[in-house]
């Protein structure tokens, strides 16, 4: 065998034995291939895969999305990449990265897409995580308030300064009624006599 060249046999064990999902559609948009590794990850058999039987395992409701993606790129012969819930022979759904080229038949015609797939749940779970601790940042950054400490006037989102009563009361429900605290009082009027 020439050097750099692999036999049909050689294609088929990589095919098989590499470690992600590889499927293939036919013209008319029907899987007609899954590997070794998609069967492992679906725990289903070939028969119950082709078609759009491998359609049954999308999360419902990433279900329109997939069918969109999939059949307008099929119809524009693009390259095509989505992020989709796939349940696993468990009963858990991954996220799956799918990504879809077409290719060209023995004759050099349209012979349908190729794809593979990875269990990308992991990062999606990190992309969340990171989202919701930016969340949470912005919303306490949201309920910091800038207060002069000198006469405690809140600046708002426009830069003008206003008293505390003001901010609050257009920023919620609560109303105010003034009083002297008794630290204040002996403060301020230092001889007044309480009872």
């Amino acid at each position: 065998m020439e050097k750099g060249k692999l036999s049909y046999n050689e294609y088929m064990i990589i095919v098989e034995q590499a470690p992600i999902m590889i499927w293939r559609a036919n013209t008319s948009a029907e899987c007609d291939y899954f590997n070794q590794q998609w069967l492992n990850f679906t725990g289903r058999r070939i028969e119950q895969e082709l078609g759009n039987g491998w359609a049954e395992g999308i999360f419902s409701e990433d279900f329109d999305m997939c069918l969109e993606i999939y059949l307008s790129s099929f119809k524009k012969r693009e390259i095509f990449e989505m992020e989709y819930r796939l349940r696993r022979y468990d009963g858990e759904y991954r996220w799956i990265f799918d990504r879809g080229v077409p290719f060209e038949g023995e004759q050099g015609s349209f012979g349908g897409y190729i794809g593979s797939c990875i269990d990308i749940t992991e990062s999606v779970e990190a992309r969340r995580l990171v989202l919701r601790e930016h969340e949470s940042e912005i919303k306490r950054l949201r309920g910091m308030l800038p207060i002069c400490s000198s006469c405690k006037k809140i600046r708002d989102d426009q830069g003008y300064w206003n008293q505390i009563e003001v901010y609050i009361e257009d920023h919620s429900d609560a109303e105010f009624s003034h009083g002297i605290c008794p630290e204040c009082i002996k403060k301020l009027y230092p001889n007044f006599k309480s009872d």
